[in-house]
């Protein structure tokens, strides 16, 4: 076992820098009613976990005037206890919604779909939460039993047959959410945290990864850990949040004008960054520099990075936490799709 006390630094520190109560929505999705079914799923081999307290997040299908894949990749939980339910696609009679993945402290619906590794449909089978550790499944995780050793070992049935990538409608999987997964979706949840965000913006902005170019075989299908932003052009864009609602007019004009000037001044300071590393890029090109510091350099970009954008959610969090809406929470509702 590794060290308690550092496992739970390295937690908080992932969730000052991940946790976001905002937006945080698989790209293109939000509001979105498609008439084209997804494509199957793919089969791949699951890369190797990085280590003690990562979750698998299965890859699935996302929607941006066309379908693109988002890679499966190790995710730590943002809190001790936190399991993934993945999102899916699911027919909304008129057209197929994505209904968004979460954390929370039990698996809830997520219409069925085999995803492989521990999902299978229903439930979890790739490990468990024991002594606040994560214990892993060796039998349906890559895991190296000689860095990690908490893991066991149980065969599960993995129903490996179906690859179908959507709930209802025509050839779709038949399935209905069972009383523990309807509770489920009454706990509380966090929403993907940022890097699962930038992670599905990469992926977004890939055009190999899209299907008219990669006809349902995309370059990437799973990685070892998220795809994060090594620069601001490569955060996802800011989101505006939904307009507060109080009963109080006036005070919601003035939080909505608050809100807008904050998203005006991040944005100017995602700029003024990038200008700034871009200039060291053209310095570092200047002199010729040789290949460990362009690496280094890129390091130091991608902590500047993931810095700023760790003080914008705080800054944003906060300004939330001063005017919650009446009934306002970071739950799902049943169903969870947005419309």
């Amino acid at each position: 076992m590794r060290d308690l006390t550092h496992t739970r630094i390295i937690r908080l520190l992932f969730l000052a820098v991940s946790m976001l109560f905002l937006s945080t929505a698989s790209f293109a999705q939000v509001g979105v009613s498609v008439t084209i079914a997804p494509p199957e799923l793919l089969v791949y081999d699951q890369p190797i976990c990085p280590g003690d307290g990562y979750i698998w997040t299965p890859g699935y299908w996302a929607w941006d005037g066309e379908y693109y894949w988002v890679p499966g990749t190790w995710v730590l939980a943002p809190e001790i206890g936190y399991l993934w339910t993945p999102g899916y696609w699911g027919w909304g009679g008129n057209g197929f919604i994505f209904y968004d993945g979460y954390w929370g402290q039990s698996v809830g619906f997520y219409g069925g779909i085999n995803y492989g590794f521990g999902y299978f449909g229903n439930g979890y089978e790739g490990g468990r939460w024991q002594n606040e550790h994560f214990f892993y499944n060796s039998a349906v995780n890559h895991v190296d039993e000689n860095v990690i050793h908490n893991v066991y070992n149980t065969r599960v049935n993995e129903n490996a047959g179906s690859h179908t990538s959507y709930n209802g409608g025509n050839g779709g999987i038949n399935a209905r959410a069972t009383t523990q997964e309807q509770a489920a979706t009454h706990e509380r949840h966090i929403s993907p945290v940022a890097i699962q965000t930038q992670h599905a913006y990469a992926a977004r902005n890939n055009p190999q990864q899209r299907v008219s170019a990669n006809h349902g075989t995309p370059p990437v299908v799973a990685t070892s850990r998220p795809n994060i932003a090594s620069h601001p052009k490569e955060l996802p864009p800011i989101e505006h949040p939904a307009a507060s609602n109080t009963g109080n007019a006036k005070q919601d004009q003035t939080y909505q004008k608050q809100q807008e000037s904050i998203i005006t001044k991040q944005n100017q300071e995602r700029q003024n960054l990038q200008q700034k590393q871009d200039k060291q890029h053209q310095q570092l090109t200047k002199q010729n520099a040789p290949p460990a510091r362009v690496q280094q350099v890129e390091q130091q970009h991608q902590q500047q990075t993931q810095q700023l954008q760790q003080r914008h959610t705080q800054q944003t969090q906060q300004m939330q936490q001063k005017q919650q809406p009446a009934g306002g929470g970071g739950s799902r509702g049943d169903g969870g799709g947005r419309h």
